[in-house]
Order: C-alpha cells, then structure tokens, then sequence
C-alpha cells in the first residue's frame, strides 16, 4: 500500500493540535554516551576499517577493445551487431552504446563504451564475452571502466610495502584445554549472540562470549570448531579464540546469503543471489571460493540462477545448497558442482577441472562424495520407458575410474547414505509396483572396504511400508530405520556385522509403534534419540543399542531441534521461533535425565562447538579403554568434590534463607509486642493473641515417592502360571503338608458341566472384555467363577490347571471377602497383589480371587 502523502503545513497543524513543538533543532540532539538505540552494528568496524570507497557511477560501464575501425557509412551495421550481442546479456541504456570517432579520419578508435541497468550485467557481459571471436583479425577485450582509474593510479615506481611487526596471535584450540573438559555452544536469541560452556555438573551455563548485532543473519561454525563465522551485508567474517573471539578474517561479497566451510576448514565459499533488471531473466548467481587464512579469492563462479539449478534443470527444482560438494576427506583436495549431463570435479591446487574437462554421465540427477576417500557416488535415473535402467555408480576420482555399478529396474526415486568413515554406503530405492499405481522400498547396501565391493538386498518384514527416516550409526557398523503407515511407526535396527553371520545384514530388533519421525545418534555410537518432532510435539526416548533396551522416555514440547554434543554425553533439543511459545532450549544427559533448562525469547539458533579429530591412534584409544579405571579415580575425587561442593552451596543457601525468615519474624514479633497495649486499649483491657487461646494440631501429610505401573493382564497371566505351579506342586508334596486339614480339598475331580451361558462368558475373558478377577462379584457364585477361570487360562495358555475348582468346600463363605495379606500388598484397581511364602519361598498370586483366598489361608495353617 503506497503510502499517504502530506504537506508540511498540515503536518505542522496537526502538531498543533497535539501541543507537539516542532521548532527544535534536531542537531542540537545528542544520544546518551555509548547509546545507539540498536541502529549502528556492534560490529560496525567490520565495514568501516578501511577507507570508504564512493561509488564513482561507472560501476555498470564496460569498455570493449579490437573492434573493426569502419567509416561512418558503416557505423549503423556494426553497432547493429554490437547489440545483437550484448543485448542477450542483460538490458542495455537507451543511449548507452558510445563509439568514439576519430575527427580527422572520421572513423571509429576500435573501441566503444556499452552501459547497463546495473553493475552485475555488466560484470556478467565482461566474463562472458572477454576473448570472443568476432572475426579472425577481431577478438574482443573487454574490461570494466572503473579499471582504468584503478590502473591509472598504480605508481610509475614501485615502493616496498610496509613490514608490519609480527604479533603472535591467540592459540585458537585453548579451549579444548579446558580443566573441566567442557563443551561449548553457540545461540541466537532476539539480538544478542552468546558462546557458553555447558557446565553440566552444576547444571548451568558459564558465560564465555556475548555480542549485540554480531551478525545480519545467522552464525555457523567451521567443521573443527576453529573458527566461528558471522554474516553481514558487505560479505562474511570469523572469529576464533577461546575467552575473547577476536576477527581473524573478512571476506568481501555484497548481499551474501549462504556460506559453507570444505571440511579441512582451509576455504570458505560464499553465496549471493541478485535479481536481473529484466523480470524475464533469471537471477544473477555469485559464487565465491576464498582461503580463509589470507582472505584472498581463490575461484569466482558467475551466472544465471538456471545454470547452478540441479542438475541444470532450474524452474522448480532450483538451485540446492551447498552447490559445490566437498571430497577426498580432510585434504581439501577436491570439490564438485551437478551440471547437465556432467559433475565438474575440479582440485584445490589450480582450481582448475580435472583434466580439464568434466566428468560426462547423461542424465545425471545427483552425486555424494564419500566422507572419507576420494569417492563419487551418483545416480542416473530410468530412460526411455524403462528401456533403460536407473543406475548407482561408484567413480574413483581423480582417475574417474568406475569403480561398482548397480542397475535398478522399475525406479520412482533413489536415496544415497554414506556411514561416517566411508565403509557403506546405503542406496534408498522406490520402486513401483507392477500395476505403477503405488511404489515399495528396498534397500542396496553397498561394502565399499571389500573385494570387489558386494551389494545386499534388503527389502523390510512389510515392504510397502513407507521409509521416514535412515541413519547410520557413526563409525559404527548398524543403523535404524523409522518405517510404517500408521501414525505411530515402527523403529528396526540392523548390523552389518553380527556374531553369527559376519557377511550379511541382520535384523537386531523392532520397535512398534513409537511417536518418532527422526533419528539422532550419538557421535560415539551405541546410544540413539528417537525423536517426535513437529507433530508428535517433541517426544523423545533415549536408546540403547548395545543392549537394545529404552533408557528413558522424555518430551520437550514443541521441540524443533535436536543435537548431540561432538562427545557423545549431552543432548540438546530447543524451541526455535518458528513457535511463538516456549522458545528456549533443554540440556539433557546421553541416558535421558534432564539437567537444566533455559528459555528464551526469539530464539534462533543453537550450536554445539565441534571438536577436531582426535590425534591418538585407535591402539591408543583402546589402551586408554582398558585402563579408563585408572584414570577414572581422577575424575570420581574432582566429581565428588563438585558434588560436596554443590551441598555446601545448598546449604548455604538454606542457611541464608533460614536467617532472613528469622529476621523477618523477629520484626514482626517486637512489632508485635510494642502494639500489644495499644491492641488490649482498643478491646477495653482485654487480652488477644495469647498462645493458649489456640489449640496446636498435628497434621500428617502422605506424598507418593513412587508409582509402579504394570498392565493388568501382565500381572494376571503371570500370576496365575506362578499359582498353577504352586498348586501342582502342593498335589504332588501333599503328604509333606500333613499337618493342613484340607488334603481332601485338593483331590482331582471332574470339571464341572459348562453351561452355554458360560460358554459365552470364557469367550468374553479370553477376548479380554470381561476381567476374570471380577468373575465373582459378577456371577455371585465363587465355584462358577474358579471353573470358568480355570478354563479360560487353559485356553489362553494350553496348559492344564487340574485340581480346580475345589470339591468340597464352602464356597459361599468366602464371596465378598478378600482374605487377609500374609506379608505385605499393594493396592490395585480390581483386587490385591501379594506375596505369598509357601515351602520358604515367596510367591506372588492375585488376592482379589477364590483361589488367592485359599492359597493365602493355606499360607496361613488355618482353615476357613
């Protein structure tokens, strides 16, 4: 909506109306000291260290040198052909293609001036048309016109540059040195960016680093944690050092946008997007690769948005971060860009292609790098109908030799993992059916460490299942898939290496139907959080894969985020502001015990500081392993010093608020006592608030430390095998229980006629609608009710209850009763649960039933 204009004079009446004066004198105005009100970056030196430079108003001008010198009859149909070429390019100034003419021959100098809507085109004609050939004898030079008053002012004589003195700078790996081996992370909250140590043993944060407006957009941290960098509109920035983050270094690239390390944190590449001054035209795509030691750009990339999309296919695919794929593991050596029909692998000492060409695969829709070896994976889909199958390849680089191929038929869509140290790689397929109206999943698993490089198969228990989530296991040989239709999805687990099948995948186990859609492992591996985000608002059950069991189930609502820290020991799940509420974030233990919690608003960003890899060889690691007990005597005497430490600030605490409540009181006694009179005044002599006008109660207050909760029919199928051993047993030693009157009671007899009303009612328990431990009360007949139990437990569990019911017993004596408990109980919904001792031993049977009532009075040598 454009905005509503108004003249001055009615601006200065409705001043008036208002009693606003508007004869100030703005420059008279100054700010408080230091106060900017948020207007001027805290980093403002960032851009202003250096000199500014203005804009001379030239910067969209380009100078094109050896043209043809023609007369002026010939003048129209070369500019004619001038424009044909630069017009393709971007959009040229009404009047802004100049040739200048000699005055005495009266024809052209063999150069011309051409000027565009913005500086970008311009750059963009420079690139593109510097060197073409227009004719054998006239091959374009083309520069920008700002370059000549760069030129121009390059002293005749050259001057030896100033030797600055050399300052040693901050070890910027001293806070791995850490006494406490702490981690720290980095958020963004509101303006403000913090850097803190997790202080998890005082279940606190430390405060390391804070700055306002330290960045425009987002922070990000180098892949070893040396460097942290910030973005600002006249390009990228980092920092480094451990208690004081000093700039290291500047990266000059207007309107940047994205940014990513190469993994051995030798070069940075930054990304900027700029619309074309034709809205037909495509965005204008800058791409620059620089060595972050010295600053210097080491490759620049220009051009359309269209020709960096994936693939080269552009429209809605567009372009896909990071464009260029880092390989060749921690060596920096290579990176590679998707193009049409061609990956471009180029290396970092000439920043040139590989043999100067790329690499060509029809087709190619996309490629990942192995993290550890100099690797390409790549796949290429289906062809003509079909006729051609979809394809994984495996390209060694910089030979491009193939090494493994793997034809895939009937392919909808394709997946590719890598495991952390390169050893498998995982190819997600879709495939259709054979009626094409519906697709199933299966897994190729490639083992890339051995001879000649197999491949399994693995198609899960339900193939038509819908895969959610895949992750390997780092440095591990497992890894868990989320699998399933149904909104609470199953979760299995599989090794590529088992004790009895080392060559083949296994299935270790299935968990059903858990509210996750991610997976998150541990960096060390073994533990894994299996997470509910987005819909399932946060859940999270804390995993053990060595012994396949549930450490601890957890939510943090409306969690958006999860993170493990690079040790292994600490989770982080947060809110961002994507939720208006709750934003903040969680820190947790690796087995799921909350440690602190913090919140925030406007909360952006959390990031665990990564750590370098370790310098100990895997010998070392696992000498250190075997001897941990040693080493851990250190640590228990440091963790129980904090521990006696916390204690005594507790106590301190306590101690503290115990004294100002005392104070507290003791003000208001005296006060008390100085109105005494003035209060037996006002009720005419009488006295109030003595002590023995009240009488003292003590009052006793139950709290639950612990609630237990176990399903019913658990209990009760348990329960009932443990009571079926027991009464066979009693059958089989009875003449060892002489001194029991009741032998006759246990006597096998016939079951007795069922009728089709109970019939019906063993359906209705083995089905699980009725509870057999209600069956008395129900049927008000305690022997109906021991038959049918007794039949519907044999049916439930094909094993035979003989010596039930009981012959010969008063039944009716007993219905409405719950007998008395032997040793102890615990309350439950329907019934009693208790122990029951019998020959010494100690047995747990249903109380609430005819056959716990007997059991117990047998327990108790006494009859009923």
């Amino acid at each position: 909506m454009a905005a509503e204009v108004k003249l001055m004079n009615e601006i200065e009446a409705t001043a008036a109306q208002m009693d606003i004066d508007m004869n100030i004198d703005f420059s008279s105005i100054q700010l408080p000291p230091g106060e900017n009100f948020g207007i001027i970056s805290d980093d403002e030196d960032v851009y202003h260290d250096d000199q500014l430079e203005l804009d001379s108003g030239f910067g969209n001008v380009i100078v094109v040198d050896n043209l043809p010198v023609v007369p002026r009859e010939k003048f129209e149909k070369l500019e004619g052909v001038l424009r044909k070429i630069y017009s393709q390019i971007g959009v040229i100034k009404e009047d802004g293609l100049w040739m200048p003419v000699d005055p005495e021959t009266k024809k052209t100098l063999g150069y011309c001036f051409i000027e565009y809507n913005t500086p970008q085109e311009a750059e963009l004609a420079k690139e593109k048309t510097h060197g073409y050939k227009l004719d054998r004898a006239h091959i374009f030079a083309v520069n920008m016109f700002d370059d000549f008053d760069k030129y121009m002012k390059v002293p005749d004589e050259w001057a030896p540059p100033e030797i600055k003195p050399y300052t040693p700078g901050e070890n910027l790996q001293k806070w791995l040195a850490d006494e406490k081996a702490r981690d720290q992370f980095v958020i963004r909250a509101g303006t403000d960016t913090e850097v803190l140590w997790n202080d998890a043993r005082q279940s606190k944060t430390e405060l390391v680093y804070k700055r306002t407006y330290w960045t425009e957009s987002f922070v990000q941290w180098s892949p070893m944690g040396t460097y942290l960098a910030t973005v600002h509109r006249q390009g990228a920035a980092v920092w480094g050092g451990a208690n004081t983050f000093n700039r290291l270094m500047r990266y000059a690239h207007p309107q940047v946008k994205l940014i990513d390390f190469s993994p051995g944190e030798k070069f940075l590449v930054t990304y900027s997007s700029h619309e074309p001054s034709n809205p037909r035209d495509a965005n204008r795509v800058v791409i620059n690769i620089f060595d972050v030691r010295t600053g210097k750009v080491m490759r620049d990339f220009k051009g359309s948005a269209d020709e960096f999309a994936i693939g080269g296919a552009g429209g809605v695919a567009g372009v896909s971060w990071p464009i260029f794929r880092w390989g060749g593991g921690k060596e920096d050596k290579y990176f590679a860009k998707l193009g049409k029909n061609m990956i471009s692998v180029y290396e970092t000492e000439t920043f040139s292609l590989i043999d100067k060409k790329s690499l060509k695969v029809e087709n190619v829709v996309d490629f990942s790098w192995s993290p550890t070896d100099p690797i390409i994976a790549l796949f290429v889909p289906e062809l003509g109908g079909g006729n051609q199958p979809a394809r994984v390849s495996l390209v060694q680089i910089p030979g491009k030799e193939e090494l493994r191929q793997k034809n895939l038929f009937s392919i909808s869509d394709c997946k590719m993992y890598w495991q952390s140290n390169g050893e498998y790689l995982a190819v997600k397929a879709d495939r259709y059916t054979k009626t094409k109206k519906s697709t199933y999943t299966g897994f190729e698993l490639f083992r890339i460490r051995e001879r000649d490089i197999p491949i399994e198969v693995l198609e899960l228990d339900n193939k038509n299942d819908k895969i959610i989530a895949f992750a390997w296991e780092p440095k591990g040989h497992r890894f868990a898939v989320i699998h399933g239709d149904n909104p609470r999805p199953d979760i299995s687990f599989y090794t590529m290496r088992s004790t009895h099948n080392l060559g083949r995948v296994s299935k270790l186990t299935t968990l059903k139907g858990k509210q996750a859609n991610a997976l998150f492992w541990s960096p060390g591996g073994r533990f894994i959080v299996l997470a509910g985000l987005k819909g399932f608002n946060g859940q999270l059950e804390f995993f053990n894969v060595d012994e396949l069991e549930t450490m601890a189930t957890a939510e943090h609502f409306m969690a958006t985020d999860v993170e493990w820290d690079p040790t292994g020991r600490y989770v982080a799940t947060s809110v961002t502001s994507v939720h208006e509420m709750e934003n903040g974030f969680n820190i947790w233990s690796f087995n799921g015990k909350l440690l602190y919690r913090i919140l925030k608003d406007h909360f952006f960003q959390f990031l665990w500081r990564p750590r370098p890899p370790s310098f100990l060889t895997p010998e070392k690691e696992e000498e250190i392993a075997k001897n941990l007990k040693k080493y851990s005597k250190k640590y228990e005497a440091e963790d129980q010093d904090v521990s006696m430490l916390l204690s005594e600030q507790d106590r301190e605490k306590r101690r503290m608020l115990k004294e100002e409540w005392e104070k507290w009181v003791e003000v208001w006694r005296r006060a008390h006592e100085e109105e005494q009179l003035e209060r037996q005044k006002l009720r005419d002599g009488e006295a109030s608030g003595e002590e023995e006008e009240y009488e003292a109660k003590e009052v006793e207050v139950e709290e639950v430390l612990d609630v237990s909760e176990e399903s019913l029919l658990e209990i009760f199928v348990r329960e009932f095998w443990v009571m079926t051993f027991m009464f066979e047993w009693v059958g089989e030693h009875w003449t060892e229980l002489s001194t029991l009157a009741v032998q006759k009671l246990f006597d096998e007899k016939p079951l007795t006629d069922l009728t089709e009303e109970d019939e019906e009612i063993i359906k209705s328990v083995v089905a699980g609608t009725i509870p057999s431990y209600s069956l008395e009360s129900e049927l008000g007949d305690c022997k109906r009710a021991v038959a049918i139990r007794r039949e519907s437990l044999q049916r439930l569990m094909g094993k035979s209850l003989s010596g039930l019911p009981l012959e010969g017993f008063d039944y009716k004596s007993i219905l409405g009763f719950h007998c008395e408990m032997p040793i102890e109980y615990v309350q439950i919904s329907e019934g009693i649960v208790g122990l029951l001792l019998l020959n010494g031993g100690e047995f747990s049977v249903p109380m609430a039933t005819t056959e716990g009532c007997l059991v117990a009075s047998t327990n108790r040598e006494s009859l009923f």
